[in-house]
């Protein structure tokens, strides 16, 4: 739990605790949050944005490149078109909240996460890549989609936009279920952890750009 106001942290403590979860720790800002998450390895952090010393963007960023990929960053944020928030997806993070999220909803949030998946709307993804994502001059396809079929790379595309598993399946003429392992292979081979990568990646790469295809 990190938040750089005291009542906030507690606030969501309680959440958490009467729901049976355990809060292993807390941080004032993103400094002391790694050092946090270096010494304790929880599996979920919640992660405000603007903090001093250290944002939240930039300590997102240290732990999702810890190399101990056990830990998971859900970010609490005021905006949810904000351009931290789009930093802080880039930086690794899997999901945001509004900091005046219900009580249930940051269960089900933090569950979810914890599980692995990401815990965002693929649209807002999307419409938060289009929106400050810079994606490379067109050119070639980048070297690191080589490793995938043409039907990967269809289902990846989709995936970016912001389509859910059943979308895509209705463009492609694909069941759900296969499209969930076409993006469970795509993930694998990326090795990325969740579909808010794929569409970082999609979108930083030039897989997919701006206001194209």
């Amino acid at each position: 739990m990190v938040d750089d106001q005291e009542l906030v942290r507690a606030g969501f403590r309680l959440i958490l605790e009467r729901a049976g979860m355990t809060v292993v720790g807390e941080a004032a800002d993103g400094l002391q949050a790694v050092e946090v998450v270096r010494d304790l390895a929880p599996d979920v952090v919640l992660m405000d944005i603007r903090m001093p010393r250290m944002d939240g963007v930039e300590a997102t960023r240290r732990i999702a490149s810890s190399g101990s990929g056990r830990t998971r960053v859900l970010v609490l944020t005021t905006f949810d078109l904000d351009e931290y928030v789009y930093q802080a997806v880039v930086a690794g993070a899997s999901g945001f909240l509004l900091k005046d999220v219900a009580p249930d909803d940051l269960i089900h949030a933090v569950r979810v996460v914890a599980r692995g998946e990401a815990m965002v709307a693929p649209a807002v993804i999307a419409r938060l890549l289009e929106r400050f994502s810079r994606s490379p001059a067109p050119g070639a396809l980048p070297p690191v989609w080589s490793g995938l079929t043409e039907r990967e790379l269809e289902v990846a595309r989709l995936v970016a936009r912001g389509l859910s598993n059943a979308e895509v399946g209705g463009q492609l003429f694909l069941s759900e279920a296969t499209v969930k392992t076409y993006v469970s292979r795509i993930l694998a081979k990326l090795q990325l952890r969740d579909r808010v990568q794929v569409a970082v990646l999609a979108y930083e790469s030039g897989l997919v750009r701006v206001g194209g295809s």
